[in-house]
């Protein structure tokens, strides 16, 4: 039985195309359902706008992420990564908007960027990378329609998923402190160090640690938009010590923050299209088996769980998690992946910050299409948003990090058997560099704990076989060399 067959319908929804229309109701009224759920056009786009604001630093933080090289040493044009990322969340927005009618917004999912850029882009080109998100995206769309995906969800114990979270989250927080030149690679004893030699060196890594304070202290006042906030006003901050200081241009990671030109300018769309589905052959079967599962599970899990608790915050679900255009929506978050990737501009998901506009009183589609317009629109205006420099990009990405972590409040860490796999999946995966290697230490490390305590009748058939999968993920090089493969 798929998930639309026991969805809930709100009144409006319920209602026959014979029922009579309460006068006085506009199509959009009618189209939306916004009084039928206890809204008015007023609420929808205050709640549309504030969405828009509170996810808007994807437009700087996913080309930060997506800025390195592939295999070829070929990167991506920071304009034409812009335009992508703006274009897709904006398809992407409008469709769960005009489709789905949930308040919902949609961009590039942090940690699925994170998996192309650590783990695919080493071993692929970057077309090819991103034909990786179509087969993803299209791997989660028959999840949805055959059901499987909510399946799938029941079967990961809830601490997992929460690790997972968590996980990724540290290795965001790991990637920012990066790019943003707070951490290096070690020339001495250790593998890490704070700086290039031991301490912080140059203007814009301060400017950086100022912007990640300001926002951590914005997010403690509960400032709405506290990211934005933190973005612009560090932006401004360096645009002044770049003026006053003289700073050396080599010193800013992504170049000094000043506007050449016009601010607006025509969109650039050449990745676009700009999609491969051969040339796998140096890579084997068996990576691009796990780079395709390894994007399933960073779109996978959070998406759900974001749908249910906007739409329960909105009052759209019901006790059960079920909600008016549930599989819909859940549609196309899984296409999302695949409308990413066709456009260069990374999978799609559904963000949390989506809770920010119905907290604005957003509850229908009606908020998501205001959303999308805003991003159709920051399509001509990447001058402004190449002014922000990278250092301040990446104290958003900490703040993300940070943010992702407070899953750990869900967790027993009582009980080894919840602890012990939460503790590796988080730690591996920075570590590491790598989700694929922190979600394989988590499922391995859960089932043996569950037989070593004599309750293997907890574990369940799905986790046994991903058990399977990721003991011969990290048994891969000796198997190969026990079969004589190369």
């Amino acid at each position: 039985m798929t998930q639309s067959s026991v969805e809930p319908k709100t009144t409006a929804e319920d209602a026959g195309s014979g029922s009579p229309t309460p006068a006085g109701r506009s199509w959009l009224d009618r189209y939306f359902h916004i009084t039928h759920r206890g809204s008015n056009v007023g609420n929808e786009v205050r709640g549309g706008v504030t969405t828009f604001m509170a996810m808007a630093y994807i437009l700087l933080l996913n080309p930060l992420i997506l800025s390195g090289k592939d295999v070829a040493g070929d990167t991506l044009s920071q304009k034409a990564l812009i335009t992508a990322t703006a274009f897709a969340a904006a398809v992407t927005t409008l469709l769960m908007g005009f489709v789905g009618k949930v308040p919902l917004a949609l961009a590039a999912g942090l940690s699925v960027s994170g998996v192309l850029a650590s783990q695919v882009a080493p071993e692929m080109t970057w077309p090819q990378a991103m034909g990786m998100c179509v087969m993803y995206g299209v791997v989660i769309c028959l999840l949805v329609v055959t059901g499987l995906r909510e399946m799938i969800m029941n079967a990961i114990p809830l601490a997992l998923k929460h690790a997972i979270t968590m996980g990724i989250g540290m290795f965001v927080a790991l990637i920012g402190l990066v790019k943003a030149g707070f951490v290096h690679a070690s020339q001495g004893g250790g593998p890490v160090t704070l700086g290039p030699a031991g301490e912080l060196a140059g203007w814009p890594v301060l400017i950086f640690c100022i912007t990640l304070l300001a926002i951590f202290m914005l997010q403690a006042r509960k400032v709405p938009g506290a990211i934005l906030i933190g973005i612009v006003g560090g932006t401004v901050l360096a645009m002044i010590l770049n003026a006053v200081a003289g700073i050396d241009p080599k010193a800013w990671r992504s170049g000094p923050p000043e506007l050449s030109g016009s601010a607006v300018s025509m969109p650039d769309f050449s990745l676009f299209g700009k999609v491969e589905f051969g040339g796998w052959g140096e890579v084997g079967a068996m990576t691009v088996g796990m780079i395709v599962f390894t994007l399933v599970l960073a779109g996978f899990f959070d998406a759900m769980a974001t749908i249910i608790g906007v739409g329960t915050e909105a009052k759209l679900a019901d006790d059960k998690g079920r909600m008016p255009g549930l599989s819909k929506a859940l549609f196309i978050d899984g296409a999302g992946g695949a409308i990413g990737g066709v456009a260069g501009g990374s999978g799609q998901t559904v963000f949390v910050e989506s809770a920010t506009g119905v907290g604005e009183g957003a509850r229908t589609g009606l908020a998501s299409v205001v959303t999308g317009l805003f991003f159709a629109a920051c399509i001509f205006f990447t001058p402004i948003t190449q002014i922000v420099p990278g250092e301040v990009a990446s104290a958003a990405l900490v703040v993300i990090g940070a943010m992702m972590m407070q899953n750990a409040r869900h967790v027993d860490w009582a009980d080894s058997s919840v602890a012990i796999p939460v503790f590796l999946t988080v730690v591996i995966m920075p570590f590491t560099y790598q989700i694929t290697a922190g979600v394989a230490a988590g499922v391995i490390s859960y089932v043996a704990i569950k037989l070593a305590q004599g309750k293997a009748r907890e574990i369940g058939g799905f986790m046994w076989g991903l058990t399977a999968i990721f003991v011969v993920f990290y048994a891969l090089h000796p198997i190969e060399g026990w079969l004589g493969i190369n």
